[in-house]
């Protein structure tokens, strides 16, 4: 495992355990994403949006440029797809997938990793690089690991 995913991960266990919220520990989290991992230019949580017809995700805690998409329906976006199908998606190029919603004419890859809390998804971690293929599988690894611990603290704390 690479040194740098390694100490990430370490520090993420420590801060889940001293989480005192989902919402404080997913501040933190896309924070120590952004400034660690220099290939993760924009890191974000977009979660469900109770009640909302159609079933719409709604920006939460991020960190990098601003973007104009605050609320995405789940049928549209590579994040609605990850979202919608139970999967992490890894798009290489973004300029060769239709599903991409331009936020940023930088971005050339995306990750988005679904959050699960009792056993549904509620949301998803989604990740933006101004490099092409800049995700592999440590990055899988790493960023579903961070979104089972959100699972867990939504679960603790709703």
């Amino acid at each position: 495992m690479d040194a740098k995913i390694a100490e990430a991960k370490r520090e993420i266990a420590k801060m889940d355990q001293a989480a005192t919220s989902a919402d404080s520990f997913m501040r933190r989290l896309v924070k120590l994403l952004h400034n660690r991992m220099l290939k993760y230019n924009w890191v974000g949580f977009y979660m469900l949006e109770a009640g909302a017809q159609p079933p719409t995700l709604v920006l939460g805690p991020f960190e990098g440029e601003v973007t104009s998409h605050t609320h995405i329906p789940l049928n549209q976006g590579i994040c609605g797809a990850a979202v919608s199908g139970g999967k992490t998606l890894i798009v290489d190029d973004v300029s060769q997938d239709p599903r991409y919603l331009a936020c940023s004419l930088e971005t050339q890859s995306e990750i988005v990793v679904p959050v699960f809390a009792h056993g549904k998804v509620v949301g998803e971690l989604d990740i933006d690089s101004h490099s092409r293929a800049a995700f592999g599988n440590e990055d899988r690894e790493l960023l579903e690991y961070c979104a089972s611990l959100v699972g867990r603290q939504l679960e603790k704390n709703n």
